[in-house]
C-alpha cells in the first residue's frame, strides 16, 4: 500500500490546525443543538486518538518515567498549586464582589488535566509516556485533590462522582493506551510506523469533530451574551492562556528536554472541562458554571496557538544548523 497519501494528508492537517480548530469551534457554535446529539461519539473519538498516540510506546518507557519522577511532580505543582492560586488571585482582582464567579475560576483551574492533552502531545511530538502517567495519576487523585482545593480556597465541600471519572478514564485513556502499547510490543517497528502513518490523519480529523461538538455544547451559554458575560469570557481566556505559558516556562526553568517541555505545556494548560462542568452543575449555582464551561471555547484554540509557538521556538536552532545536535528530534509539524 502506498502510504504517501496518508503522510501528505497528515502534514496538511497539521499545518492547517490553527485554521481548522477555531473553524470547527465556530461551526459547532453556529450549529448548536444540531450537533449535541453526537456527544456520545466524543469518548470513542478520544479512545481512537489515544490508541493512535500510544503506538510506538512501550512499558519500558513508562518505567523510565516512574524512575525519574521529577517532571511528573513538576506537572502536579503547576496543576494543583500554581494554577489554582493564580486563578483565585486573578478572580479576586477583577471580581472581588462576586465570590461565586471567583469560585468558578478556581474550579476551572482545580479540575484534573484534560484527556485532550494526550492528543496534542502526540501531535506535537512530546513525551507520550510522561503525559500518559500525568493523566492517569492526576485523574486517580482528583477525588481528593479537587475537593481539598475548593475547601481551602472557597470553603465549599463537594463529593465527586469517582465512578464517572474512572469510567471516562478507562474508556478514553487506560484501555486504548494499553492496547496501543501491546500492539507496539508485539509488532515490528515498520508495522508500527505504517499503522501510525495511516491512522494519524484520522486522529486529527477526530480532534476537529470533538471541537465542533464542544462548540455545540457551549452554545446555550452564549445565547444571552452581554458585557458582563463577555468580560467573564475574556478573563477565562486570560487565565487559560496563562496556564499554557506558565507550564511552558516551568519546564524551561528547570531545563527539561524539548519533548518534556511540550508535554508539561499541554498537561498543565489543559483541563477536563467535562468533569468540571458536572461538578459545577451538581454543587454550585449558574455563576460558578459559566467560567468552567467557557473553557471549552478557548482550550483547543489555545492548544493550537501554543503548538505553533512551540514549533517556532524549537525550530530556531535548526535554522542555525545545529538543532539536530541539541534536541536529537525531528522538527515539529
Amino acid at each position: 500500500m502506498d502510504h504517501s497519501i496518508f503522510e501528505r494528508a497528515n502534514q496538511f492537517l497539521g499545518r492547517m490546525m490553527p485554521v481548522f480548530i477555531p473553524g470547527s469551534l465556530i461551526i459547532g457554535i453556529f450549529l448548536g443543538r444540531h450537533v449535541t446529539p453526537f456527544l456520545f461519539l466524543v469518548p470513542w473519538l478520544f479512545a481512537f486518538m489515544t490508541f493512535t498516540g500510544s503506538i510506538g510506546s512501550t512499558f519500558r518507557q513508562l518505567g523510565l518515567v516512574v524512575r525519574h519522577p521529577f517532571p511528573v511532580l513538576l506537572a502536579f505543582i503547576v496543576l494543583h498549586i500554581l494554577m489554582p492560586v493564580y486563578a483565585f488571585c486573578v478572580g479576586h482582582l477583577f471580581y472581588h464582589n462576586a465570590p461565586l464567579t471567583v469560585t468558578g475560576f478556581l474550579l476551572s483551574a482545580a479540575i484534573p488535566t484534560g484527556v485532550t492533552s494526550f492528543v496534542w502531545v502526540m501531535m506535537q511530538k512530546g513525551n507520550i509516556p510522561l503525559v500518559l502517567t500525568v493523566i492517569l495519576i492526576d485523574t486517580l487523585l482528583s477525588p481528593v485533590v479537587v475537593p481539598l482545593t475548593l475547601m481551602i480556597f472557597a470553603g465549599k465541600s463537594v463529593d465527586i462522582n469517582v465512578w464517572s471519572l474512572m469510567s471516562d478514564l478507562f474508556t478514553m485513556i487506560v484501555i486504548p493506551s494499553l492496547l496501543g502499547i501491546l500492539f507496539s510490543q508485539r509488532t515490528s517497528v515498520k508495522t508500527q510506523k505504517n499503522a501510525a502513518t495511516i491512522l494519524s490523519p484520522f486522529s486529527k480529523i477526530g480532534m476537529f469533530v470533538v471541537v465542533l461538538i464542544n462548540g455545540g455544547v457551549v452554545t446555550p451559554y452564549l445565547q444571552h451574551l452581554d458585557i458582563q458575560i463577555l468580560f467573564i469570557l475574556l478573563t477565562v481566556l486570560f487565565i487559560s492562556a496563562s496556564g499554557y505559558l506558565l507550564s511552558w516556562l516551568s519546564g524551561a526553568l528547570f531545563h527539561l528536554k524539548q519533548d518534556m517541555v511540550i508535554t508539561l505545556t499541554y498537561s498543565g494548560g489543559m483541563r477536563n472541562i467535562s468533569a468540571g462542568s458536572v461538578i459545577a452543575v451538581s454543587f454550585f449555582p449558574a455563576q460558578v458554571v459559566l467560567p468552567v464551561v467557557a473553557g471549552m471555547l478557548f482550550q483547543q484554540v489555545l492548544a493550537s496557538f501554543y503548538g505553533q509557538m512551540l514549533a517556532k521556538f524549537y525550530s530556531r536552532p535548526k535554522q542555525q544548523g545545529h538543532a539536530g545536535k541539541e534536541t536529537g528530534r525531528e522538527p515539529l509539524h
